[in-house]
């Protein structure tokens, strides 16, 4: 995946103002090399720790809105952190990372980087952290309102039942009934049922 170097000063252009200095703290402070990435389906960010010779690694999707790209890499120094005190004897996500995610996060938050309601939906984070942001669907749905608009993307949940959608691949899909958080949907080609998370972006098909 193509990486590019940002200069730390260029920093400030991705995350909230007033964050660059305690978020350059964490950088400095751990020698972080840290890269800004193209977008990438699978994750929003990524970790890797220093080994080698070689610093500890951060990298961040550049699509994120500058206050997804603030929380994913706070995760992503949680892991840090947490490699740093415990090495790999804890579990990636469990209660090590989360009350250190957690700590992490509440220096940023009650100082207004945040909008209200993304400041409300991650106190309740702080409480319980989900393994990603898009395992937060709270959280998630929040922040996904200061994306800047997609042209010809819609949210599986505003797709009325029985719509036809493409999701990258171009395979196709019929949108059915919601089952608990997820919504059933029915691929033709397979003829088999798929879960799919409302706030999943999708294409449209017509006919």
């Amino acid at each position: 995946m193509p990486k590019k170097e940002v200069p730390l000063h260029s920093l400030r252009d991705y995350i909230p103002e007033g964050t660059y200095e305690p978020v350059l703290h964490y950088l400095q402070l751990y020698h972080v090399h840290l890269t800004i990435t193209r977008k990438r389906e699978s994750l929003l960010g990524d970790y890797r720790h220093a080994h080698r010779g070689k610093a500890h690694r951060i990298s961040v999707n550049s699509n994120l809105n500058k206050y997804n790209f603030l929380i994913t890499l706070l995760h992503e120094m949680a892991h840090l952190v947490t490699f740093e005190q415990f090495g790999n004897r804890v579990q990636p996500h469990g209660r090590e990372w989360k009350n250190i995610f957690s700590s992490i996060l509440a220096h940023f938050t009650g100082k207004g980087y945040f909008p209200s309601d993304i400041e409300a939906s991650l106190l309740k984070t702080l409480k319980n952290p989900a393994a990603s942001t898009c395992g937060d669907e709270n959280l998630l749905r929040v922040l996904k309102k200061y994306d800047s608009p997609k042209k010809g993307l819609n949210l599986v949940e505003d797709l009325p039942n029985g719509q036809s959608f493409k999701i990258k691949g171009d395979r196709i899909f019929i949108k059915g009934e919601k089952i608990r958080t997820r919504y059933q949907c029915f691929e033709p080609a397979t003829k088999k049922w798929y879960l799919f998370s409302g706030l999943y972006e999708v294409q449209i098909v017509n006919g």
